[in-house]
């Protein structure tokens, strides 16, 4: 799918949910990561993330124009078109056009947490910690013994 077939669909889709034309262009931005598309509000355009279409395929397409066209309509017409707006969660429910798209970037591993552990050599009493701390200048809370890196 090229930029003119995508704004015919997007053309389509607003004429027979929204019931309005849209008169701008409908354009693939590869450069989106986050999201699955956005509505500029100074050119009025649409941008769609080719990554979400690609991934989830038509129906995800689908939803993402709905959303994007919520936004388009209600600041033309110079109503709440911000997510938090009424009008545009509104719009959402009436149109049934989903609040969120799916993520388009897989989930990164999360590195763990709690790196070091530390041990008590008196009371064997364990510490866990994210930085790592010099165990000649800290000392155990319970005794006061020496720590080790386990």
């Amino acid at each position: 799918m090229n930029n003119l077939e995508l704004t015919e669909l997007i053309k389509e889709i607003s004429e027979t949910v929204f019931h309005k034309p849209f008169r701008h262009a409908g354009v693939f931005n590869a450069r989106l990561r986050t999201t699955g598309g956005r509505y500029l509000l100074r050119s009025h355009n649409i941008e769609i993330n080719p990554k979400s279409y690609e991934r989830f395929g038509y129906s995800e397409l689908e939803g993402i124009i709905k959303h994007e066209l919520c936004h388009y309509h209600l600041h033309i017409e110079g109503k709440g078109y911000k997510h938090r707006d009424a009008d545009f969660r509104a719009l959402l429910k009436e149109t049934g056009s989903p609040r969120f798209c799916s993520s388009v970037e897989p989930e990164r591993a999360k590195r763990p947490a709690n790196r070091y552990l530390y041990e008590c050599v008196a009371c064997n009493t364990e510490y866990v910690r994210k930085i790592r701390m010099n165990v000649e200048r800290y000392r155990c809370g319970r005794c006061a013994g020496k720590l080790a890196l386990k």
